[in-house]
């Protein structure tokens, strides 16, 4: 595991997009459970559903989800130390993403996905069984999370600034033509 202090300083400055963070919601007895990825420039969120709350179900989960960002826009994704991310390193060459992980017990460490979990959470709340949770079910919630203006945005929306991202946005990074 790579611990975040060795994440590079843009990551922390949020001067560069592209960096993501990572968790998961679990539901009723920690049986069921939902991703959640935050871009930690614009606050985009992504919902992934997930059969499980298991290593190999978050890896394909999330490598589904982060394929279809470009891959300029997917450079580092910040997790914390669960075993759900035992799979990590396979994530990692799948995506071509370095992945960071918080300290233990230092949910602050990723401070948008624990903000944007909140509320994620207005729409699942705790004691819910997730796996009921359909795919159009976290499509809607996306939407509306996207497309809420945020104070810290300027009152722009995560969406609004997430699409005027540009590649030239990602300052040392060859792109593939």
């Amino acid at each position: 595991m790579t611990p975040l202090s060795l994440r590079p300083p843009e990551v922390a400055a949020r001067t560069v997009p592209g960096h993501w963070e990572g968790d998961l919601i679990k539901g009723a007895m920690n049986r069921s459970a939902v991703g959640t990825l935050v871009e930690r420039t614009s606050r985009l969120v992504m919902l992934v559903d997930l059969p499980g709350c298991d290593a190999q179900s978050v890896l394909e989960g999330f490598t589904r989800r982060l394929k279809a960002v470009p891959e300029s826009l997917r450079q580092t994704l910040t997790y914390d130390q669960g075993r759900e991310m035992a799979l990590h390193q396979t994530l990692a060459k799948n995506l071509q993403i370095d992945v960071f992980f918080c300290d233990p017990h230092s949910p602050w460490q990723r401070g948008s996905n624990e903000n944007a979990n909140g509320l994620i959470r207005e729409f699942l709340p705790k004691g819910m069984d997730l796996s009921q949770v359909s795919r159009q079910q976290l499509t809607a919630i996306e939407h509306n999370l996207n497309h809420r203006p945020r104070k810290i945005l300027d009152f722009q929306t995560p969406y609004e600034v997430f699409s005027q991202l540009k590649p030239t946005d990602i300052a040392g990074v060859a792109l593939q033509v």
